[in-house]
């Protein structure tokens, strides 16, 4: 259960999720190599963070900035207190992911009909049925990984337009019923306003409380973190964030820049919401972003700016 503070209502700590390795890199014209990778493990699980994504279990051919995958998934591993996740776009990925040995393999589902299929080629209810496909393999292996059904394109689609909230609830529902363990939705195009995001962050804790564990949210027009702070009034206390504010999605026209990591450990460390991160380790590792994907286009407003004075690690900061 998630403890608030009764002064603010707001969560005492929040954990960020890190999703560049997948989410931020899927999306880029290079292919970063393995020992890259397993340089940004190290240094974001040093400095403090330990829920990363570290990839997807897709074909090769067709994502091969996530090909290295399962060489990621065992090295993280080796990390004590570090949940390591993936991405599973079919029931051949959860099983690879099952076989993997990571903790958690997030399954996404579309809530918007026409970018369900253009990503996975799959109606919402073929998910949604997929989930349960998933769900015994999983049972079947033996395996305590968790299962996360991520609704996506919650607040609206690039490609369908509008996607109303009882059906983005509906199918929410649905992946619990088909045997996710849980849920989380995503602003995947960056249509979501702080309103809308308490209108249907409050719905869905309604129904499913604490089964609904996270919140993704892109800044394509600069309403990242006011979304983020919506969706922790409603006590939400668990957030993907991209290194960098890199990614988007391949498939969804114009879904450009997740909240940048540093930004919102940033923000919520300045609201006195713990995260467990050393920003200024944070920092170095986005200066080493910067090595790594050069003529790439990095966003985030902390990098630019840099710590104020009255931050409390400020003296320590690089």
């Amino acid at each position: 259960m998630t403890t608030l503070s009764t002064s603010s209502c707001l969560p005492t700590s929040a954990t960020v999720r890190e999703v560049g390795l997948r989410d931020g890199l899927q999306s880029l014209p290079i292919v970063l190599p393995t020992q890259t990778k397993f340089e940004w493990i190290d240094a974001a699980y040093v400095a403090g963070q330990r829920e990363i994504e570290v990839g997807s279990f897709v074909p090769a051919k067709l994502l091969p900035q996530l090909a290295d995958t399962d060489a990621l998934v065992s090295y993280a591993k080796q990390r004590p207190d570090l949940l390591v996740s993936v991405l599973v776009p079919n029931l051949k990925g959860a099983e690879r992911a099952i076989a993997s040995g990571a903790d958690l393999m997030l399954v996404p589902l579309s809530a918007s009909h026409a970018h369900s299929l253009a990503n996975l080629r799959k109606t919402p209810e073929d998910v949604v049925a997929m989930v349960g496909e998933i769900r015994a393999a999983r049972d079947a292996a033996g395996s305590a990984m968790l299962i996360e059904g991520g609704v996506g394109t919650a607040f609206g689609c690039t490609l369908q337009g509008e996607v109303r909230a009882d059906e983005v609830l509906r199918l929410m529902q649905a992946l619990l019923d088909a045997g996710a363990d849980r849920v989380s939705l995503a602003d995947t195009v960056g249509y979501a306003d702080p309103a809308s995001v308490r209108r249907l962050f409050e719905q869905a804790r309604r129904i499913v409380g604490d089964r609904l564990c996270c919140a993704h949210f892109h800044d394509t027009r600069g309403l990242g973190l006011a979304n983020v702070l919506a969706a922790l009034e409603t006590g939400v206390s668990r957030f993907d964030a991209c290194l960098a504010g890199i990614g988007g999605c391949p498939h969804a026209p114009g879904a450009s820049g997740n909240v940048s990591t540093e930004d919102l450990v940033f923000m919520l460390e300045s609201m006195g919401i713990a995260t467990g991160v050393d920003i200024s380790r944070l920092l170095a590792l986005r200066e080493a972003a910067g090595r790594w994907l050069p003529d790439q286009p990095l966003h985030g407003a902390l990098w630019r700016a840099g710590l104020p004075k009255t931050f409390p690690s400020y003296a320590g900061a690089v």
